[in-house]
C-alpha cells in the first residue's frame, strides 16, 4: 500500500516538529503545507518523514525536520528579512525559508542538486526564492548583507565570509561541530567584525564540505 504522504506530513510536524518546542505557527504551516517528498530522490521517498536526514545523493542530505524547524524558529525571521541559505540541497529549506522571509538566496556548489533546487522551487511557486551556484563558503559575495544566514549540515566553524555578508546583530545558525559526529545548534549575532553565540541544543547531522579548520602544521 502506497505511503500517505499528507498523514505522513502531518504525523512529521507533530511529532518532530510542534513536540520538540517549536511554536511559530508560521513555520508549522509552511512544514505542515510543503510536500518534503517532492525534495528527495524518488527511491528516498518513503524515509522523508522518517525522523532522519535523507541522502539526497553526493554525500549531502536533507535535514532531518526537528533540527531544521528548531533552527529555524531560532533565527527569528521576520517578513521583510533577506535570508542566505547555505547548502539549500534540492531546495526544501529555501522554500520552507521563502514562506517566512521577503527573499532567500540559497547557494548550491553541487550542480545536480541546484538544478534540482530550481526545479523545486518553480514547482512550488516560491517566487522570492533564487538558487545562486558557488562554493558553500564564499556565501553569495554582492548579494548581501542579510538579516539571517542558515547554514544547512555541521560545520567546524564560520568563515570570515559568511560573518561579513550578514548585517550588524542579523543571525547566524549552525550546527557546530564539537566531538566526532556530535555537534550542537548555535545562533550567533553579527557584534562588530565578529560574532557572539549561544548555544541552543545538542544535535547530529551531517557535515556541510567546505567548513573544517585549518590544520596546524606539525614539524
Amino acid at each position: 500500500m502506497p505511503l500517505d504522504f499528507a498523514a505522513a506530513r502531518e504525523n512529521m510536524v507533530e511529532n518532530d516538529v510542534r513536540t520538540n518546542d517549536v511554536t511559530d505557527r508560521r513555520l508549522i504551516a509552511a512544514m505542515r503545507a510543503i510536500p518534503r517528498e517532492e525534495f528527495v530522490p524518488a527511491a528516498g521517498r518513503e524515509v522523508a518523514y522518517g525522523g532522519l536526514s535523507v541522502p539526497l545523493g553526493g554525500g549531502r542530505y536533507l535535514l532531518e525536520a526537528r533540527c531544521f524547524s528548531k533552527l529555524v524558529q531560532a533565527a527569528e525571521i521576520q517578513a521583510g528579512d533577506r535570508v542566505l541559505d547555505i547548502g539549500c540541497g534540492s531546495g526544501y529549506s529555501a522554500v520552507v525559508l521563502g514562506r517566512l522571509a521577503d527573499e532567500v538566496v540559497a547557494v548550491e556548489e553541487d550542480e545536480a542538486l541546484a538544478q534540482a533546487a530550481e526545479r523545486n522551487i518553480a514547482a512550488q511557486r516560491a517566487a522570492n526564492v533564487s538558487v545562486r551556484r558557488g562554493a558553500l563558503s564564499a556565501g553569495a559575495p554582492g548579494q548581501g548583507p542579510f538579516e539571517v544566514i542558515l547554514i544547512e549540515g555541521m560545520i567546524e566553524e564560520v568563515p570570515p565570509a559568511l560573518i561579513s555578508q550578514l548585517k550588524p546583530e542579523g543571525r547566524l545558525l549552525a550546527v557546530v561541530a564539537s566531538s566526532g559526529r556530535l555537534g550542537r545548534a548555535m545562533s550567533f549575532v553579527r557584534a562588530g567584525e565578529g560574532l557572539s553565540g549561544r548555544a541552543l541544543f545538542d544535535a547530529s547531522v551531517p557535515p556541510l564540505p567546505g567548513f573544517a579548520k585549518k590544520r596546524a602544521f606539525v614539524f
